[in-house]
């Protein structure tokens, strides 16, 4: 071989060989945050000094921070950030929004470590190489990260309350729904024990002071009942503003495919706190999404609401109104409520998504499935006697590629196709006896489609936590 073209290799190998090992230099260091290492470590432990250790019961799954310069709203990360010492994190997933370039869909960095004044934290490779797929437009896109602050504020918090870990870095640009999808689905794959997602935004900007806290509350209000319907509808409006609106977005539906329950407001401030400057505020909050199972005595609660609510509409003609305290019960869950007689059905409605708080769905599905399903007269008073409710709490859909990896009284289904839909919930198929293809054909006489219309529609696989 030429020994022009040997050394070319050779130079290429080690270009490349280098570009993976290199440390991405900090852009903002000495502008948002000191670029003296003893000084950065001094301003991120004053702040996590003055922050509270907030208790709240469950698994923390993901922390919504705030990323302007540390003066602004470090004291307000450091909430987020405290509740992380002493946890043995190894992996922490960065997404935020980017602020300097305009592109399709989402930048993942694969290669290397960010460096800051505190040193190098290494990004996990493997994992972030595993995000990415051109048909969803997540790629590789290094110019995303170019003068790019929102994830590297976050590291000296991170360097400073954890000690061996690894980073998955995301930017988003302009996401289509299959990026969105295709990221919501496989970060909540990688919500091990081990990992946590970190959402770096900031809230409303340039507002007075009184207006930035009422529009920031409506938001904080969605994030804490993990209502993405809500959240998206005040983005989108305009009644509130994120600048990582998709960031937040997207770790809210992974959180919620890996079963959160609630999120939890750790602090709020905004910059007219620091300045004193009322007039043009930016809005912080530092917010926790987590997973906390329902105990016994709360699925009792439910299903004593579920009857009270059957009973005194049987009974009065009234929905019940009712005062919740509980925030479980506050976060927007997807219920179905079923009633049977003897044994038998006698009524199921229900939500296939979370569209209202988990109490009200209780509330009007238990009153729907006694009055208004149509396969069965309304109940009348004696019917209360001999009653049997059951709750289903349904996990978020996951579009299903492969229909072997259904497991039948794990899973329940539901398909799509054309203006026709059907809906099996995953017990109907273990009290039946029904296997695979027996389960798949029932779904579909449930929508009024031919038993083999399966085949060539959108099926959507979920599982539910039954109560009775």
């Amino acid at each position: 071989m030429n020994k022009k073209i040997v050394t070319s290799l050779i130079i290429t190998s080690l270009l490349l060989f280098a570009c993976k090992v290199a440390g991405k230099e900090p852009s903002v260091a000495g502008t948002f945050y000191p670029a003296e290492k003893e000084a950065l470590k001094a301003s991120v432990e004053g702040f996590l000094s003055k922050a509270d250790k907030v208790q709240a019961a469950g698994r923390l799954l993901c922390i919504i921070s705030p990323h302007a310069g540390y003066i602004y709203s470090g004291q307000v990360a450091a909430y987020g950030y405290k509740q992380l010492q002493g946890r043995d994190i190894k992996k922490v997933i960065l997404i935020g929004p980017a602020h300097h370039k305009a592109f399709k869909g989402a930048s993942v960095y694969t290669k290397g470590s960010f460096r800051t004044p505190l040193g190098d934290v290494g990004i996990n490779e493997k994992l972030a190489e595993g995000l990415l797929d051109q048909k969803a437009d997540v790629t590789f896109y290094p110019e995303a990260y170019e003068k790019e602050h929102s994830l590297e504020v976050q590291l000296p918090f991170l360097q400073t309350v954890l000690k061996d870990f690894t980073i998955i870095p995301i930017l988003m640009g302009s996401p289509t729904q299959k990026t969105f999808d295709h990221l919501a689905a496989r970060l909540s794959e990688l919500l091990d024990d081990e990992t946590i997602i970190i959402a770096s935004t900031d809230m409303s900007h340039y507002h007075d002071y009184s207006q930035a806290i009422k529009m920031d509350n409506k938001i904080i209000s969605a994030i804490e009942r993990l209502s993405l319907a809500d959240a998206e509808g005040l983005l989108k409006s305009g009644d509130s503003e994120l600048c990582g609106g998709f960031p937040v977005l997207i770790a809210m539906e992974a959180a919620r495919i890996s079963e959160a329950t609630r999120g939890v407001l750790f602090k709020y401030a905004n910059s007219g706190d620091v300045t004193d400057d009322k007039g043009r505020v930016v809005g912080y909050a530092s917010i926790g999404l987590f997973k906390d199972a329902l105990t016994a005595d709360e699925k009792k609660e439910l299903l004593a609401l579920a009857k009270d609510s059957i009973s005194e509409y049987v009974s009065k003609g009234k929905v019940p109104e009712k005062e919740i305290a509980n925030p479980k019960f506050k976060a927007d869950g997807a219920v179905f409520v079923t009633i049977k007689k003897d044994g038998a059905l006698r009524g199921c409605i229900g939500h296939v998504r979370p569209v209202m708080p988990l109490y009200q769905s209780v509330i009007k599905n238990a009153v729907a499935a006694s009055s208004g399903d149509p396969r069965f007269p309304p109940m009348n008073k004696e019917e209360l006697k001999s009653m049997e409710v059951e709750i289903s709490i349904l996990s978020p859909m996951v579009l299903l590629n492969n229909t072997k990896d259904i497991r039948v009284g794990k899973h329940g289904l539901l398909i799509r196709k054309g203006y026709r839909s059907g809906i099996l919930l995953p017990q109907v198929a273990s009290e039946y006896g029904w296997d695979r293809e027996t389960f798949l054909r029932q779904l579909c006489r449930k929508a009024g489609l031919p038993d083999d219309a399966w085949k060539d529609a959108d099926l959507y696989s979920f599982t539910a936590e039954v109560i009775k």
